[in-house]
């Protein structure tokens, strides 16, 4: 068995279940003829300290941009802190073109499509964020192609999800592209969540 390596990135003032959803999906999948775990979930921000989420939680990443691991898959979770701050952090930007060219995977949740947006990863591809922020993503990034009314965009090794919960459903989407429908419908059940493939 391959196992991938997943990356979250954190930054503070991220949605919680944004990175969450995708952390535990990942996390609990498990192949059931050897009951293997397919995927190694660490989470990365810029300098590996403390990270202060949305409404206050505290979370300690496992690696700074300095030292982490190769990564197969990487997610880029949204919330205040990525469309308000990081957008504007090139360490952060310069680190997801970075990831995009190296990884197998590129995701985005919510509006970590921004960040994906600024880092000129999204131009002339599909892409959908959280249905608050569709106008603004298709204002400030012309060049992308902004799906609406639907839960997340397929694009290869690119994908972008919309908000918060829906970075669950690309997860197990993801799940199903790499080890099949059954598996990340037994992963879904375990989790006692409603998926659609």
């Amino acid at each position: 068995m391959t196992e991938h390596t997943v990356g979250i990135l954190l930054f503070n003032e991220v949605e919680v279940l944004d990175f969450a959803g995708p952390f535990e999906v990942f996390s609990v999948t498990t192949l059931p003829e050897t009951n293997e775990k397919p995927f190694n979930v660490i989470t990365v921000s810029e300098k590996g300290e403390t990270i202060i989420a949305r409404n206050g939680l505290k979370i300690q990443p496992d690696f700074g941009f300095a030292a982490h691991p190769h990564l197969d898959v990487v997610i880029v979770p949204g919330g205040y802190g990525a469309e308000q701050i990081e957008i504007k952090n090139q360490n952060v930007i310069s680190w997801i073109q970075k990831q995009y060219s190296e990884a197998e995977f590129l995701m985005s949740v919510c509006t970590g499509a921004f960040l994906l947006a600024r880092a000129g990863i999204l131009d002339g591809q599909r892409a959908t964020t959280h249905w608050m922020d569709l106008d603004r993503l298709e204002r400030e990034f012309p060049k992308v192609s902004v799906q609406r009314g639907i839960k997340f965009v397929d694009e290869g090794s690119l994908m972008t999800s919309g908000g918060i919960s829906a970075g669950m459903d690309l997860s197990f989407h993801l799940i199903s592209k790499l080890y099949g429908q059954e598996i990340a419908a037994q992963t879904a059940k375990r989790m006692e969540y409603d998926i659609l493939l």
